[in-house]
């Protein structure tokens, strides 16, 4: 048997850290047994995929020295690569679960769910909704058929309580209750597959052998294993990884820490750094070394050596790491040449030189204007606000307002920058210049400063959209759900 494991990452954002992280256990597992990695793209969900992430997922994890067998920049033997590509496959294999009476058409409609939602909860117990509750009679199935009612596909599951087991490599065999499992909606009802039934099929198709995935997955686990026996097929052998947490043991997030690969590679972090980093997070060398390369990872690489207990993903740690790959690895001439690369390119430099050049007098002239785009996270406290003619409640929703705006902007261009962030003052009712005040400070440090738009587009988005909400952090500090809640309150009613 040729060991095969896979990354199926979203391109519905920017790539993270946590898909690295997978990528990186997935790649070593196969190479420790001579096998091969694949990368999927699932992109079932078409309103938010799209081209763009899908490269930045490629560039980022090349950039991470991370590379794969397959995929669909490759091609390969068990192609397409793209989910959406094989919408005709996933529906002949719904199919095969509606005639053979594994599934069923559900036509409920959304408040009839939150009807059937409300009373479980009101019963207590699991909130998981079984098929005796969502099947309709077979004279209104039929009714709302014939009036072209829109439906779903859903698996059918056991109805009573009891004990699933399920292998891990990791855990051994964990019992899980199949009163917490719903009849998982398989096909959607614009015929895109979800991630349940796509998966299951795929891997099976593409001869997938182990699937290392995050430990989020363990819920769902009853319901692969039972898709796999309605096939007839066999289930690969399950790994589920912890989840790396925020140093407040947090499940990872992007409020409090940055959780984009592009963001770590434009704070200038070395490649080879951070995914030492993320080697260590849970695992470790038999000798118990910090820092180690890529291929010392494969070389002495044992599953079994994974600890259970979250692993935390510190920035600290992080910066000190990529210190000693800096000190300890490369040469100055090296280090000369990774500088040029990273920032201080031509390229780059042709790109800053017309903003900069209306306002230089003189060579150096040009550092201090420019110096901002080659920083990390600028030094910003409670101070850095004080001329911003805003108020309090202003200040806070301008900042909060526009990094949600600008985490939704697909097009990561000057004028589209632009018209999201006029289009947000105008809904807010307030002046453009004053509007966009507190974001050249978090953007730029100062007011004085060439164009914001600008600024944000050379910086990039996940540079831009990390100072934002460091700006955020050093005036407001983090804020508490009821906080949160309130301010997504308001941001619904805009417009």
């Amino acid at each position: 048997m040729t060991v095969r494991t896979r990354i199926a990452p979203s391109p519905t954002g920017d790539p993270h850290v946590g898909t690295a992280y997978i990528a990186l256990f997935n790649l070593c597992f196969a190479k420790q047994h001579g096998g091969e990695f694949i990368l999927r793209i699932e992109d079932t969900d078409q309103q938010r995929s799209t081209r763009e992430s899908e490269q930045a997922i490629y560039d980022s994890l090349r950039w991470l020295g991370l590379d794969w067998a397959e995929g669909p920049d490759k091609g390969g033997d068990y192609g397409p690569y793209r989910q959406s590509e094989r919408k005709d496959i996933y529906a002949e294999y719904a199919q095969q679960l509606l005639d053979a009476g594994h599934a069923f058409k559900c036509y409920r409609t959304p408040e009839e769910l939150d009807e059937l939602r409300a009373a479980r909860r009101e019963a207590g117990g699991f909130a998981a909704l079984k098929p005796s509750e969502l099947k309709l009679s077979d004279e209104e199935v039929a009714k709302r058929e014939a009036d072209g009612m829109p439906y779903v596909v859903r698996m059918i599951v056991p109805e009573g309580e009891g004990p699933c087991p399920v292998d891990d490599m990791l855990r051994g065999t964990i019992e899980l209750d199949w009163g917490q499992v719903d009849a998982q909606i398989l096909l959607k009802s614009d015929g895109m597959p979800t991630y349940h039934l796509a998966n299951v099929v795929d891997d099976h198709l593409m001869k997938i052998t182990h699937v290392l995935r995050g430990e989020e997955w363990i819920n769902s686990a009853p319901k692969h294993k039972l898709l796999y026996e309605y096939f007839g097929w066999d289930m690969p052998q399950l790994c589920h990884l912890p989840l790396l947490r925020n140093p407040d043991k947090s499940k990872l997030s992007k409020r409090k820490n940055p959780t984009s690969i592009l963001y770590y590679q434009r704070m200038g972090f070395l490649p080879e750094a951070l995914l030492n980093y993320l080697g260590r997070m849970g695992w470790s060398m038999p000798d118990e070394s910090e820092k180690f390369s890529l291929q010392q990872m494969m070389d002495n690489f044992d599953i079994q050596r994974v600890s259970l207990g979250g692993p935390i993903f510190d920035v600290e740690k992080l910066s000190w790491l990529n210190g000693l790959w800096i000190r300890e690895d490369l040469s100055v001439p090296q280090l000369a040449d990774r500088l040029q690369e990273w920032a201080l390119n031509r390229e780059n430099l042709e790109k800053v030189l017309p903003l900069a050049q209306s306002r230089m007098n003189t060579l150096s002239d040009f550092a201090p204007l420019a110096s901002f785009l080659a920083a990390g996270q600028l030094t910003i406290n409670e101070e850095s606000f004080t001329a911003v003619k805003l108020e309090e409640e202003q200040l806070k929703h301008v900042l909060q307002f526009s990094l949600w705006r600008l985490e939704a902007l697909r097009n990561w261009e000057r004028d589209e920058i632009f018209n999201c962030l006029k289009t947000l003052s105008g809904e807010m009712d307030i002046k453009l210049k004053d509007f966009l005040a507190p974001l050249f400070i978090a953007i730029a440090g100062t007011t004085a400063s060439f164009s914001v738009m600008d600024s944000m587009a050379l910086l990039g988005p996940d540079m831009s959209r990390a100072r934002i909400r460091h700006a955020l952090n050093a005036r407001f500090g983090e804020f508490g759900k009821k906080a949160m809640k309130k301010l997504e309150k308001s941001y619904q009613s805009l417009g």
